[in-house]
């Protein structure tokens, strides 16, 4: 039997974006307290790590030194990583944890928690040189 197509709209999601050191670190984070932990993509031109986060994060996004782009009603699958600039389709992006391997978005006030924690470590090791 063969799979069949997704019926219907795709899933939406936004795309929270960041620096690639506070990433970095907010994945390491997240992946001691949660095993929740949505699609991670990695944009080397942008220098940029990308959450995905449900649809409507956006619109109450406020962290400092990340942005979050909204997706929903452009029709946008997870197949193809988006660059985390917050386009898609440009392949600039490489998934560090795909779809497959992961849940399907990361809950954005846990990740909110580990961006502000991860801010203040890195916050903290510069300070030490």
């Amino acid at each position: 039997m063969s799979a069949q197509p997704p019926v219907g709209p795709p899933p939406a999601w936004d795309l929270v974006t960041v620096p690639v050191r506070q990433g970095l670190e907010a994945v390491d984070i997240l992946r001691r307290s949660t095993p929740l932990l949505g699609p991670v993509v990695h944009d080397g031109p942008c220098e940029t790590l990308g959450f995905v986060v449900p649809e409507g994060t956006a619109r109450g996004w406020d962290v400092p030194g990340s942005a979050c782009t909204e997706t929903a009603g452009r029709g946008l699958r997870l197949t193809t990583p988006p660059d985390a600039c917050g386009h898609t389709g440009n392949a600039t992006g490489t998934w560090l944890l795909p779809p497959e391997e992961s849940g399907e978005s990361t809950d954005p006030a846990i990740l909110r928690h580990a961006l502000g924690e991860a801010a203040r470590t890195i916050e903290a090791a510069d300070g030490r040189r």
